[in-house]
């Protein structure tokens, strides 16, 4: 069910995103770039957004620029409000860095967890399938995590309440469950989950305080637009290597046989979101009551 939400999500997002030829051949050469050659995500959106930008530069097409704002111009703002916010924001950020590094030092998995979901935060871009696809990247290939397990936590985030970001939060806690930063299993866990959501939305904060009261400059910016445009162009093909790295997950077993009953259930499930327009919520609790079904005739 969730290798299908993913894939319908890469088509709902490539829907908008794709508003000229240029965007189709970002598109196209971000996901080559991930899934070929394991290039960094952020290098991904620099290069998109450097592509989009000279576009939008060379071509008439206005198609992709950002609504005009109708809201009354906003006051003038103090030159010092950025850098209070700057400064709160660092002093947040370093206390709990600072906490870790003296009580566990600087390669324990702990201080090391909340540097990478820092760095996730301030790099990433596109919304909640984005972000994950750059962190199951890295989590997996630092055998932190399992791909199969990325996607059990995208599943679970997928029928709880709050945002689908929340599944950085399980992988959070599955990173502490499975390498013990600390001596208790269950409270490495904790820990590291809790330190997995203050490190994302720390950043998120940042930007939010700093950006709005320029939101309206930088809406009507060609330039700004087209750089936008094109990371969001860079993203379609990086959420469909999550696609396909999670299909792989799920459909194919270890020993490169392929699960037809997961490969149906995939198809089915596609179906019923793309064609039919079904609520995410009952397709993915249907799912799971199909599985644990087979679970229990199959066992």
């Amino acid at each position: 069910m969730v290798v299908a939400i993913v894939i319908e999500a890469v088509l709902k997002i490539g829907k908008k995103s794709f508003k000229s030829v240029w965007h189709i051949l970002i598109a196209t050469s971000a996901f080559a770039a991930i899934y070929f050659f394991q290039v960094p995500f952020p290098l991904i959106v620099v290069c998109a957004a450097i592509v989009g930008f000279a576009a939008l530069q060379f071509s008439k097409d206005t198609t992709g620029a950002l609504k005009i704002s109708t809201r009354e111009p906003q006051k003038a703002i103090s030159r010092l409000q950025p850098l209070k916010i700057f400064a709160v924001s660092l002093v947040l950020w370093l206390v709990p860095f600072i906490l870790l590094v003296s009580l566990l030092g600087y390669e324990n998995l702990l201080t090391r967890v909340y540097l990478f979901f820092t760095q996730a935060a301030l790099v990433t871009f596109g919304g909640a399938y984005a972000v994950l696809a750059y962190v199951n990247q890295a989590v997996v290939s630092s055998g932190w995590l399992t791909a199969a397990q990325t996607v059990d936590g995208l599943a679970l985030a997928e029928t709880t309440p709050g945002p689908l970001i929340m599944v950085l939060q399980f992988i959070g806690f599955m990173t502490g469950w499975n390498n013990l930063p600390l001596a208790n299993q269950t409270l490495s866990a904790i820990v590291s989950a809790i330190l997995a959501t203050y490190a994302t939305f720390l950043p998120s904060f940042f930007f939010i305080f700093i950006g709005a009261p320029y939101i309206d400059k930088l809406r009507d910016n060609k330039k700004v637009t087209g750089a936008l445009s094109g990371v969001m162009a860079a993203v379609v093909g990086v959420i469909l290597n999550l696609a396909i790295t999670f299909g792989a997950a799920v459909i194919f077993l270890p020993d490169n046989q392929t699960e037809f009953f997961a490969l149906s259930l995939t198809i089915l499930a596609f179906i019923g979101l793309y064609f039919f327009k079904a609520d995410v919520m009952i397709v993915v609790i249907v799912g799971g009551l199909i599985g644990l079904a087979k679970y229990f005739i199959f066992a």
